[in-house]
């Protein structure tokens, strides 16, 4: 299994990145975090890995931190809940707000991630409430340098990714920039998604 890749960042979108390591590529799923994260193309990352295995595909999905790896790994262990939802569930929401969520069993919250229903939630609520004090909760922000102008199409990207519409997702995007430095991926992309789940909000595909 593969647990670990350090290499060339060779390409990267909101949900994939490909990681060339002794001339191989590798391509990685990632969290929207990760992806907000990463530095520039050609530069040198490291990424954890979480190697999935089925009859017909292999896949990796990659990290930054052992923390959200954890968590990824933990809500693959919850009933109907596999790589693809797991990965949106966390670009849905930070570990910040994901763990107090499941801890107080905030259903409303967590359906609001497009892809997550009501008896998914209740399941991921009541088998991960009791497993979340492994998941520590703060972390320190890492900076992105990127053009305002380049931030706001990866914003949309990554909620159309998400399930969001297209149109939805640049009104979001227009909304929440307003409001929020629209040099910061991560920034944005939280304040836009405040902006879908609020009660104006559009609604996500079903």
């Amino acid at each position: 299994m593969i647990g670990q890749l350090r290499g060339r960042l060779i390409d990267k979108r909101p949900n994939q990145v490909l990681v060339d390591v002794s001339g191989v590529g590798y391509l990685v799923q990632v969290p929207l975090s990760t992806f907000a994260a990463l530095g520039d193309l050609r530069n040198e990352v490291t990424l954890l890995i979480h190697t999935h295995v089925r009859e017909d595909a292999l896949a990796l999905y990659g990290f930054l931190t052992s923390r959200e790896k954890h968590l990824f790994e933990m809500l693959l262990s919850a009933s109907g809940v596999g790589p693809s939802l797991a990965l949106k569930i966390l670009s849905g929401m930070s570990v910040e707000e994901l763990v107090p969520a499941i801890r107080n069993s905030d259903l409303a919250r967590l359906t609001k991630i497009p892809g997550v229903g009501r008896k998914t939630a209740e399941r991921m609520v009541v088998e991960l409430k009791d497993k979340l004090d492994s998941v520590a909760v703060a972390e320190v922000e890492r900076p992105v340098a990127s053009s305002p102008a380049g931030i706001e199409a990866d914003v949309i990207s990554a909620l159309v990714n998400l399930g969001y519409e297209a149109r939805a997702a640049e009104g979001a995007v227009s909304e929440a920039k307003r409001e929020t430095p629209a040099n910061n991926f991560e920034k944005l992309l939280r304040a836009s998604l405040q902006v879908l789940s609020a009660p104006k909000g559009r609604a996500a595909r079903p």
